[in-house]
């Protein structure tokens, strides 16, 4: 018969397993918390400095962040998906790719639904931008930390062909990103639109598979765009943001101070982003005249109602919240 001091040995053994057993999963955790993260933007782009100056750094030495830019952990529009999977941490993410999985999300990749950053602001800080977030939780299972500006996008040609209105676009072959929303932005701009990967843009541009892009003026200069090109359109048809997200299975295995620490440097991450975007703005107009190119503003109005009564009509409309126009319209 076993004895007593086996009988105590046995009983200890099975508490210490399940104490062990019912740990949170940081409170069991070794080492660093690493956290791999994919961009589709090049090292070149102010943003990949901005990453490791601004958020690696406010990160400190519990974390270890593992950035890979220029799409070559993940293909632009797949970086959902890998996170998903548990193969990656963290990403820069369009809305466009999270409406493929939640169509009620494509009313905030509409153009012209937000009027300005402070528009865009006060919707993603409102009870809309929670009810947003908590979709993208409940059936993606990927947490929103932050929304950085990245821009106001704009139309930029190689053709001199003078744009005012929608009408103007016609047979203009526009490079828009991979998928189905971004096609229809620039079908409802008035533009043949082609799919083209962020990374190909400048040589589809020169050899002629395009005529035209649309991106921030802060992406035309890191990516040399404006080499390509003989005019940039003033649209102002995308108040640009980024979903700045983490796989909620990896937000949830940190601790709550943890947590803390990777929203505070989230939030940096993201006023540095947009004060970069800013800056852009302010400077990048002379910048692109001096190496000769036209920019000129066209008829705004015409474009804004045009676009907005070509998604009225659209399937997308159709899957957006019921009342959630009107609320977003209202801040």
């Amino acid at each position: 018969m076993p004895s007593a001091t086996f009988h105590r040995r046995q009983l200890l053994a099975a508490a210490t397993g399940l104490c062990a057993a019912t740990l949170a999963p940081w409170a069991a955790a070794q080492g660093k918390v690493v956290l791999t993260y994919s961009d589709t933007v090049t090292e070149a782009d102010p943003r990949a400095r901005i990453l490791r100056e601004v958020f690696g750094a406010a990160l400190g030495a519990e974390f270890e962040f593992k950035p890979y830019f220029g799409a070559t952990l993940f293909k632009q529009g797949t970086e959902p998906v890998a996170m998903q999977r548990g193969n990656l941490d963290m990403a820069n993410l369009a809305a466009f790719d999270v409406q493929k999985q939640i169509p009620a999300w494509s009313i905030t990749t509409t153009p012209y639904l937000f009027r300005d950053l402070a528009h865009m602001k006060k919707v993603f800080a409102s009870d809309v931008g929670r009810e947003l977030f908590k979709q993208m939780e409940d059936q993606m299972g990927i947490k929103v930390l932050a929304v950085p500006y990245i821009g106001t996008r704009h139309l930029n040609l190689k053709p001199k062909k003078k744009i005012m209105t929608p009408a103007d676009l016609a047979g203009i072959k526009l490079r828009m990103p991979p998928g189905e929303g971004w096609q229809f932005v620039g079908s409802a701009l008035g533009a043949n639109p082609v799919p083209v990967a962020f990374t190909e843009v400048y040589t589809a541009l020169q050899t002629g598979a395009i005529d035209a892009q649309d991106n921030p003026l802060g992406a035309n200069k890191s990516m040399k765009f404006y080499e390509v090109s003989s005019q940039t359109v003033l649209t102002s048809h995308l108040i640009a943001n980024n979903l700045f997200a983490i796989s909620l299975k990896k937000w949830q295995g940190l601790s709550p101070a943890q947590q803390k620490t990777l929203q505070a440097a989230a939030d940096k991450f993201s006023d540095a982003i947009t004060e970069q975007a800013l800056k852009d703005e302010r400077e990048l107009v002379d910048f692109f005249k001096a190496q000769g190119l036209e920019i000129y503003t066209p008829d705004v109005a015409a474009f804004r109602k045009h676009v907005l009564d070509v998604y009225a009509k659209s399937k997308w409309a159709k899957e957006w919240t019921p009342g959630m126009l009107e609320r977003i319209n209202a801040l």
